[in-house]
């Protein structure tokens, strides 16, 4: 449900807006307020399930999430859709780390990575089904539906984790809580957060933007200093003496910039570049699904053979070279093109997320897994939200810098003044700019030079994610198997 909500909700928002009335800022909070309360609240969340049990909070979760999600498909105002978006996003932050921890303390040490493989083929196949999965049921039936469609799911999973799930609870589960340590790490992730997803419109040296993230980094620095000292500490900051925990994360970190960052322009290319509709921009990513849900489970059993660094460097060296692959697409690339470069990406994303999630998870204390798992969780969103927001600064760059040239090149009119900023903004997401009054021959050329662009800034902002999965690549050598994995199963019962 959570995977699954992350991607859906694009595809009802231009629905949603029209039904509505919304603004395009309501919009936008409809996805931003989601995404904010679950990268917030991700690691506290874990923490809870560490004190309280996983099973317990899982299960509340389950139903946080289906009850925000029916709430939403009832709602006849923007604002309300915005508030329940909010909570869902708490709930889903329940419910992540929770299945981590549960995995965690279920599965030996010989199983894990298997266990892991499967949770990351089902995160892979939901994340991908969005786009086909909403937009069959917003063209069919309504936006509600797109929300409508977790009651049933929730009620299912709460069923079965009733009968199936077992509590397990380390014998040095924490018995306090870190209030000053989730106010400071809260403040802090949400002003990074909300930084990163206002700097395309901001820009980098505004003074909105400069003040989140220094205020960001002061709530850091304090809560550095209040972990250090504090007797039961939010996120014990020992976990980071494993260097293959803390190579872990920022492999994390680095495979959500190029995947996420990369990902997001795509649909672009898709949708406004070849014309596709949003469900037949799905199918065409479907190669990709079908990799990582086959990479996945085969990737759980190499590392629990071979442990996590060669399978681990293998895959990033992978996602580089389809990355550079992806950077060479033009107007005019086919299907056949795009799916290899779509099955390869697929083929090396699979094996990091399994991988990366084993050896933050595996070489945490058990008694620390769900903090792990969310430790894991926010190093995606982190890594989503950054490598969106700097690619898209790359593609606004490239944009500003070739459009003029390739306009004058084609023998177009000078643009009316100030006509030039909301040009470059079309562009950046593939929309010609083209009005219903311009000639067809004018028309054609605009359209010709836009998607060239735009082409040339996607180009670009691929070649960076490659560079970037080349460094992760590195990070990957630092690597190993969970030190605490065989902890698993050790875990008290309750």
């Amino acid at each position: 449900m959570v995977a699954l909500d992350g991607t859906i909700v694009a595809i009802a928002n231009p629905a949603i807006q029209k039904d509505l009335g919304a603004s395009l800022a309501d919009v936008q909070w409809i996805t931003n307020g989601y995404l904010l309360a679950l990268a917030v609240a991700l690691i506290t969340a874990g923490k809870l399930g560490d004190r309280f049990g996983h099973r317990q909070t899982f299960l509340i979760g389950v139903i946080g999430f289906a009850i925000s999600s029916a709430a939403i498909g009832f709602s006849g105002e923007v604002s309300l859709v915005v508030v329940f978006r909010v909570l869902q996003g708490l709930c889903g932050a329940l419910l992540m780390p929770a299945a981590l921890g549960l995995l965690r303390a279920t599965f030996p040490a010989e199983k894990l990575n298997m266990a892991i493989g499967i949770w990351g083929a089902v995160i892979g196949a939901s994340t991908a089904a969005g786009p086909i999965v909403g937009g069959l049921l917003v063209e069919h039936v309504n936006w509600q539906s797109v929300f409508f469609i977790n009651a049933p799911v929730g009620v299912l999973a709460l069923v079965l984790g009733l009968l199936l799930l077992v509590d397990h609870r380390a014998e040095k589960a924490p018995r306090s809580f870190d209030l000053p340590g989730i106010v400071l790490l809260s403040g802090a992730m949400f002003c990074l957060i909300w930084a990163l997803i206002n700097a395309a419109d901001w820009h980098w040296t505004d003074q909105r933007t400069l003040l989140f993230l220094g205020l960001s980094v002061v709530c850091f620095v304090v809560f550095v200093f209040w972990e250090s000292r504090t007797r039961e500490p939010l996120l014990p900051l020992s976990m980071f003496r494993s260097v293959a925990l803390s190579a872990g994360t920022v492999l994390m970190v680095l495979m959500a910039f190029g995947f996420m960052g990369g990902l997001f322009f795509v649909t672009f290319y898709l949708q406004n570049v070849h014309g596709l509709s949003p469900v037949d921009s799905g199918l065409r990513l479907l190669p990709l699904t079908a990799m990582m849900i086959v990479a996945s489970p085969l990737a759980g059993a190499l590392i629990t053979k071979f442990g996590p660094r060669m399978p681990l460097v293998t895959s990033m060296v992978i996602t580089a070279v389809s990355m550079f692959g992806l950077s060479r697409l033009d107007v005019d690339s086919g299907g056949l093109e795009m799916s290899i470069w779509f099955a390869l990406l697929g083929l090396g994303l699979g094996p990091v997320m399994v991988g990366a999630t084993e050896v933050i998870v595996g070489n945490a204390p058990i008694q620390h897994a769900g903090v792990a798992g969310g430790l894991q969780q926010a190093a995606m969103q982190v890594g989503g939200s950054l490598g969106t927001a700097v690619l898209g600064a790359v593609m606004a760059g490239r944009v500003d810098n070739t459009l003029p040239r390739k306009w004058a090149d084609a023998g177009l009119p000078p643009m009316p003044k100030g006509a030039e900023s909301k040009a470059s903004d079309a562009v950046e997401v593939g929309i010609a700019p083209v009005t219903k009054s311009t000639p067809p021959e004018i028309a054609g050329k605009i359209t010709a030079v836009a998607h060239d662009t735009f082409v040339s800034g996607m180009g670009l902002a691929f070649t960076v994610a490659a560079v970037v999965s080349v460094v992760a690549a590195l990070v990957a050598g630092f690597t190993k198997r969970g030190e605490n994995a065989e902890a698993a199963g050790g875990s008290v019962h309750i």
